[in-house]
């Protein structure tokens, strides 16, 4: 891949154990929702970071997946390109999601915010210091705009239509996200805390789809 001063630039500000990550469902004679998706935004973390991953390889390894029930698949590359892929049971649904603030701002000029990575630490200590009795925590920026969850995307259905915060909020651009902004039923708008403290919410990623939440 093109080494742009762009890409040299992040490439050299990534941790040396950063990896890219992609977390899908699987489905027994199905195989992967949303796996165009999923590779279309592996790719372009790649291309972000210079990554020389070889993409066959890679849907190869999906390819050869076996199960009876439902999974979790868990794709990892790293900087050098080298794939894993790891498997587990997908997790129990819940028909609800208690959700609340979380105490730290996200910085919407991260450019690490745009790929899923393992440059990830603040969403990680808000999910290892979740409090009892909620699900998820989202995160505001600096300008008080609303961003995401830990790992999920918000979405406000207002006005007959599903609001997501724009990626320049600092949102990651999820792939089920992406899915329902291209196929009309949602659209990015600019939302903060107060948005959503009334209104009917969801919270959604290709792993769970979407979820209804309710704000603590």
């Amino acid at each position: 891949m093109g080494g742009s001063t762009e890409q040299g630039s992040l490439r050299a500000r990534a941790p040396s154990g950063l990896h890219l990550i992609e977390t899908m469902r699987w489905a027994p004679r199905f195989g992967v929702e949303l796996l165009l998706g999923h590779m279309a935004r592996l790719g372009e973390g790649c291309e972000a970071l210079d990554i020389p991953c070889d993409m066959w390889r890679v849907e190869q390894m999906i390819d050869a997946v076996k199960g009876d029930e439902p999974l979790r698949l868990r794709l990892t590359v790293a900087l050098d390109g080298t794939p894993e892929l790891m498997k587990a049971p997908l997790p129990a649904p819940k028909a609800m999601w208690r959700v609340g603030l979380a105490k730290e701002r996200v910085d919407s000029g991260d450019d690490f915010r745009r790929i899923k990575s393992t440059e990830r630490g603040i969403y990680d200590r808000a999910r290892a210091a979740l409090p009892e009795g909620l699900d998820e925590l989202v995160f505001l920026n600096e300008h008080d705009d609303l961003v995401e969850g830990t790992i999920t995307n918000i979405f406000l259905w207002r006005d007959n239509a599903l609001l997501t915060p724009p990626v320049s909020a600092g949102a990651l651009p999820g792939v089920l996200r992406a899915e329902l902004i291209r196929t009309g039923r949602a659209r990015e708008a600019r939302l903060g805390w107060s948005d959503i403290m009334d209104g009917r919410v969801y919270l959604g990623n290709a792993l769970r789809g979407l979820v209804p939440a309710v704000v603590i």
